[in-house]
């Protein structure tokens, strides 16, 4: 189910918009039966256009009820699912510049003998006492489960969630997320074991009271678990 989770938070606006035209259809067939029921004479013809009318209200309970289910899973499913829910798939070379596929027997050598450039070491919209990853840092090679530490704390805070990647890719999967301000302290932990090994960007995003999120903080880390 996590790529159609993914698919509906992704799609969302367009989703909205079409369930907006939708619901005018609905709404302007709903007035239009009550209409026929008010100016209704005979009780055949009111038992007709009351039909109309409950067919018409059921309808537009249904697209609501779309709505609200759209809302609950972009809102809170899709950022909630587990990063190994996209990024179970083998990295091979993460630096090399063609994107596009490789045969089989070219992944099952590199695979076997991975070329592993040098991890960048800078990072990116990160800012001190405000929104920062200082474990680990960039660069670091990882294994097992991380603790990561940072800071995540503005006056007016929201949330913050933290989300990795494949480097050189921009299918950002959320690993997990946290209600209250941390400064300089246990952001959460990650376990690096459910993804392959190689390159990923990590990142830092932080929210405000409003829905605002902030430009968020990058790392550059590689897994290698044993």
């Amino acid at each position: 189910m996590g790529p159609i989770y993914r698919s509906l938070a992704a799609y969302e606006p367009l989703i909205y918009i079409a369930l907006t035209i939708w619901s005018l259809f609905v709404f302007r067939s709903m007035y239009r039966s009550w209409r026929e029921w008010q100016d209704s004479v005979y009780s055949l013809e009111r038992e007709f256009a009351l039909t109309r009318l409950v067919r018409a209200t059921a309808i537009a309970l249904m697209v609501l009820g779309l709505v609200f289910a759209e809302f609950f899973i972009a809102t809170f499913v899709a950022p909630a699912l587990p990063a190994s829910d996209i990024l179970a798939t083998p990295t091979l070379d993460l630096f090399a510049s063609p994107a596009g596929t490789i045969s089989p027997e070219l992944a099952t050598q590199n695979a076997l003998s991975p070329v592993l450039s040098p991890v960048p070491s800078g990072s990116s919209g990160c800012v001190p006492n405000q929104l920062i990853i200082t474990a680990p840092e960039p660069g670091d090679e990882v294994k097992g489960t991380v603790e990561l530490i940072g800071t995540a704390d503005i006056p007016n805070f929201g949330f913050f969630k933290y989300e990795v990647t494949l480097l050189g890719t921009e299918n950002w999967a959320t690993v997990s997320a946290g209600r209250k301000p941390v400064r300089n302290a246990k952001l959460g932990d990650w376990d690096t074991t459910t993804l392959a090994n190689g390159d990923y960007f990590l990142r830092l995003v932080l929210t405000d009271n409003v829905g605002t999120s902030l430009e968020p903080c990058v790392i550059a880390i590689r897994i290698l678990n044993p």
